[in-house]
C-alpha cells in the first residue's frame, strides 16, 4: 500500500531541521538492512528522538513503525498522523496488543522501533532495559539494530522548556552492526546484551559531539558522571517517581 502519509511527513521534518540549522553527524546508517524486518533500539533523551531515530534508516529507504504511549494516538493533530504513519500505540494496562501489532509488523517485513527504557532519561544515562524489544526480535526471528543519539536533549526535553530556534544544535547519531536475535538464548541475557552495545555507540556520540557547555547555566544537558548537572541517576529515579 503505498505510503501517502509518512514521506510528507519527513519532508516537514527535514524543512523544520534546517530551520533550525541543526547539525547532523551520522554514522553506521549502512548497517541498516535493506529489506526484511529488524527491531530498531535506542536510548531516550527527548521528546523528539523518534523523528531523529527515523533519519538513520533512510539512506536504505526504510521507514521506521515506532511503539509509542497510546496518549499520544488520541490527540487531535498527532493521532491522525501517527495512526497514518502506521505507528504502534502502546496501552500499558493492555500491553500485549502492542506486542502481538508489533510481532505481526516486523514478520511482514517492517522496521519497528523501540526505546527500551520506557521513558525518557533525565540522567541522561542509559536505565536499565525492558526485554520487550529481545522478546520481539526473537520471536519474529529478526536482527536487532542498536543505535544511540546525543544531542537531542537540547532541543526538547523532560523538565525543560524548548530550545526550537536557531541554536545550531549538533545532533549525533550512531548505528551498530545488527545483533542476531538467538531464540534459544535468555531473553534477559541478550537484553543486557544489547544494552551494552547501545552504551558503547551513546559514549561514541558523546565522545565525537563537538561542542562543551558554554559556562556554569548551560551545563544541565550533561550527565554528571561527566561533569555537568543533570540528575544522577537515583536522583531521576527520584523525578520519576514524584511525576
Amino acid at each position: 500500500m503505498a505510503e501517502l502519509v509518512y514521506p510528507p511527513v519527513i519532508g516537514v521534518a527535514r524543512t523544520m531541521f534546517k530551520a533550525l540549522d541543526l547539525r547532523f553527524d551520522i554514522k553506521g546508517t549502512e548497517n541498516v538492512p535493506e529489506r526484511g524486518g529488524a527491531v530498531l533500539v535506542s536510548n531516550h533523551i527527548g521528546y523528539l528522538d523518534f523523528v531523529f531515530c527515523g533519519l538513520t534508516t533512510r539512506p536504505a529507504k526504510r521507514l521506521v513503525r515506532f511503539m509509542a504511549k497510546e496518549s499520544v494516538f488520541r490527540h487531535k493533530v498527532s493521532g491522525p498522523l501517527m495512526r497514518a504513519m502506521k505507528h504502534i500505540p502502546v496501552d500499558r494496562a493492555a500491553g500485549m496488543d502492542a506486542y502481538r501489532h508489533a510481532l505481526k509488523s516486523l514478520r511482514s517485513g517492517e522496521i519497528v522501533g523501540v526505546f527500551p527504557e520506557a521513558t525518557i532519561s533525565q540522567s541522561f544515562t542509559l536505565k536499565n532495559f525492558k526485554s520487550g524489544a529481545a522478546r520481539l526480535a526473537q520471536e519474529a526471528g529478526v536482527p536487532l539494530l542498536p543505535m544511540a543519539l546525543w544531542g537531542t536533549q537540547r532541543l526538547w526535553t523532560k523538565g525543560h522548556k524548548r530550545a526550537l530556534g536557531r541554536h545550531h544544535f549538533p545532533i549525533t547519531m550512531r548505528v551498530g552492526e545488527p545483533m542476531e536475535a538467538d531464540p534459544t538464548e535468555p531473553s534477559d541475557t541478550l537484553t543486557e546484551r544489547l544494552r551494552t552495545r547501545v552504551q558503547d555507540l551513546l559514549e561514541a556520540a558523546q565522545r565525537a559531539y563537538p561542542v562543551r557547555p558554554k559556562g556554569p547555566e548551560d551545563t544541565w544537558w550533561v550527565p554528571a558522571h561527566l561533569g555537568g548537572t543533570a540528575p544522577t541517576p537515583a536522583e531521576a529515579v527520584a523525578l520519576d517517581r514524584r511525576r
